[in-house]
């Protein structure tokens, strides 16, 4: 089940991709100004090199100088073409920006609920394992297409009707579905149920646990699949296993495909809504305590610190500042667990001596203020 720990390390995962856009929009700007200030070689008149030359950089000083004022309407240069190509420019880059920030935050809580999806499409690959198993002619399937389980999975009317609204199938990789279940005919565990007499209910369970846990979550080859078609998998696949598994293990004999697929959360909603406002936040926090972070880095320059530390701690500042009921020693403990999986191998103790010296001012001069259940542990 996706917890608030995954939810802060895709928004931290998305700011890092965010970060990496605005660069590159940074450098579209800069490259924009170039092309504004090269000879054009379909003119009559003579194009003085030098000059251009001159105009370019005097209009690529004005933009690095200017590019973070959102509203700039500068005159400063010494033409006019110099002052509103830097306008453009800059313009261009935070119309960009916007763009990019509006997109990167949709598509994080789609690739969130995508999750979803994937466990839905692993129950139905079990499905289709059960279909291959009653068309194989050459081996005795019967005790796996009778079994009770997989009978209550093809009952059950949400898995039916959340795969029909979102078309989660697998239609179209019948030809890896077909792969795939030559290692699962192949296992020595499913030969072995194969040739039981009368296998129980909990035989049925052990076998469907054992193709989720032991076959398809370790297979090479299906998991090369999984990664190929989604860039997420590595990150959420313990998740997906997770549903999957929980599924099974909590299904009742004589159930005939009456229980409960499993939740992405125990809210959704209300994680959707932590999810959404963290990123806010988090954009809102970068530029206004960004000196901050650097006094309290003290010998650290703010451009070396790893870009993904900082992101953290602005992630961890904008935490600490708008979510009143999330203690302060739950965010600073979250994101160190965070740094130690994703960051340097250093991060994890940097994190905590720069959170716990910024979150001490931050209670101190009001801009931390917390209630309820965020006043616990804040000495």
């Amino acid at each position: 089940m996706l917890n608030r720990r995954t939810l802060r390390i895709k928004a931290m995962q998305t700011m890092f991709a965010l970060r990496q856009s605005r660069d590159a929009n940074y450098e579209l700007a800069k490259a924009f100004i170039r092309e504004c200030f090269e000879p054009d070689l379909n003119s009559m008149e003579y194009q003085d090199k030098d000059l251009l030359k001159k105009q370019a950089q005097e209009t690529l000083k004005l933009f690095r100088d200017h590019y973070v004022e959102d509203d700039f309407n500068g005159s400063s240069g010494s033409e006019t073409k110099i002052n509103d190509v830097a306008g453009t420019a800059i313009r261009d880059y935070h119309q960009n920006n916007r763009k990019d920030i509006n997109a990167f935050k949709k598509n994080m809580v789609t690739e969130a609920e995508k999750i979803y999806d994937r466990y839905i499409l692993l129950l139905n690959l079990l499905l289709d394992f059960h279909t291959l198993a009653e068309q194989d002619t050459k081996r005795d399937h019967s005790n796996f297409v009778k079994n009770l389980l997989i009978g209550s999975v093809k009952l059950n009317k949400s898995l039916e009707n959340t795969s029909l609204r979102k078309n989660l199938n697998w239609a179209q990789y019948q030809s890896e579905v077909r792969q795939w279940f030559k290692e699962v005919r192949s296992d020595e565990k499913y030969q072995e149920y194969l040739s039981r007499k009368q296998p129980t209910f909990k035989d049925d369970k052990e076998i469907l646990l054992h193709i989720v846990k032991g076959i398809i979550f370790k297979s090479d080859v299906i998991d090369k699949f999984m990664e190929e078609n989604d860039l997420n998998w590595s990150e959420d696949r313990d998740i997906i296993k997770s549903l999957t598994t929980k599924t099974i293990k909590g299904m009742e004999e004589d159930e005939e495909g009456d229980f409960e697929l499993q939740a992405l959360s125990y809210n959704w909603e209300d994680d959707k809504t932590f999810f959404t406002k963290l990123f806010d936040h988090t954009l809102q926090v970068e530029s206004k305590y960004e000196e901050l972070i650097a006094r309290k880095t003290k010998n650290w320059e703010i451009d070396r610190i790893a870009a993904t530390d900082k992101i953290i701690l602005e992630m961890a500042i904008g935490e600490m500042i708008n979510f009143p009921s999330i203690p302060v020693k739950v965010t600073i403990n979250e994101y160190i667990e965070v740094a130690k999986k994703y960051s340097t191998p250093k991060s994890k103790l940097f994190i905590n001596g720069v959170l716990d010296v910024i979150a001490e001012e931050l209670l101190t001069s009001g801009d931390i203020k917390k209630s309820g259940r965020g006043l616990i542990d804040n000495k």
